[in-house]
């Protein structure tokens, strides 16, 4: 979930073709409890378009106790100071921390069989003249629940993956499940993706026109690739709020080695200066790594405030 953007001069590249030309990229439907749709054919489908929607991946009774849990979260969210997302939208960050039907989601068997599938990394190092094998799998990078109210304009497009600040590859560090909890639409502000926007270099930058909207019905799914350029839609309805869990994994070794906040708790790093809480990673990696509530831990912990603090 990448938060700031800056604008250059990028190289001219030629739009998709009209939405209305049928071999322009899109993204292909399958149904969550449809036998054929194997975590395979998922995956194949994301490294190919960039991502998939899955139909039904939640059931009505989950979309529900989800919306009741996350209800009181929404209702106490402040504005987003640094713009990105819009003063209409209301946010939940922590999710797994105070929903019960978050954590179903985030182990549903098809999205963590795709997930281990493209994020799962391996290595074999020597120790000597003997050679080890480790496998180190995905865990959460971040959840996050967002209510878009009548009013919120669009997203700037973009990829979540330029957090880590990695080259790109056409399977990325991250991987991205968006379910809707409310019927999304193109007027309420669906989410809009550039299919197979995953295979572009660096320097090409998106456009409005080749984007296309998801529309969701509750419990609909979107799988998608980290690289995969996005945004969220604008709700230019009168009143109609869109409701959406997003659930993003992350390469597993994209930590630090050891564990510093067990080792250095807050109350320890406390009485150490602003460097060494940093060093210890308690500061944000800009743009957004290692963010709480959408603020800088530094200031949230230690009541730090200086030039390296992270407005967000």
């Amino acid at each position: 979930m990448t938060i700031a953007t800056t604008t250059t001069q990028e190289t001219s590249y030629p739009a998709q073709k009209s939405l209305t030309t049928s071999n322009r990229p899109h993204l292909e439907r399958m149904a969550a409890n449809d036998p054929a749709s194997t975590h395979a054919k998922v995956v194949e489908l994301v490294r190919r378009d960039g991502g998939v929607v899955l139909t039904g991946l939640a059931n009505n009774d989950l979309v529900t106790r989800i919306r009741k849990e996350l209800k009181p979260v929404f209702e106490v969210d402040i504005p987003d100071a640094s713009g990105f997302f819009p003063a209409t939208t209301r946010r939940a960050t922590g999710l797994l921390g105070f929903s019960d039907g978050c954590i179903e989601l985030a182990t549903n068997k098809l999205w963590i069989d795709v997930a281990n599938e493209i994020l799962t990394s391996t290595c074999r190092p020597w120790y000597g003249e003997k050679r080890a094998h480790f496998v180190s799998k995905p865990i959460l990078a971040g959840t996050f629940g967002f209510q878009i109210h009548p009013g919120s304009r669009q997203q700037d497009l973009h990829r979540d993956d330029s957090d880590y600040h990695l080259p790109q590859g056409l399977d990325s560090c991250m991987l991205g499940l968006l379910v809707a909890l409310t019927r999304t639409t193109a007027e309420n502000g669906a989410t809009l993706v550039i299919p197979q926007s995953h295979t572009w270099d660096s320097e090409r930058a998106p456009k409005e026109e080749e984007a296309i909207p998801v529309e969701l019905e509750p419990g609909d799914a979107l799988i998608f690739g980290g690289n995969v350029f996005h945004a969220g839609g604008a709700n230019k309805t009168k009143d109609e709020v869109r409701e959406v869990v997003g659930l993003f994994m992350c390469k597993g070794f994209m930590r630090p080695e050891e564990n510093h906040w067990l080792a250095v708790p807050p109350p320890m790093a406390k009485k150490l200066s602003p460097q060494v809480q940093r060093l210890l990673g308690y500061g944000i990696s800009p743009p957004a790594v290692g963010f709480y509530r959408y603020k800088d831990p530094m200031e949230v912990l230690f009541g730090v405030e200086d030039e390296e603090t992270v407005r967000l």
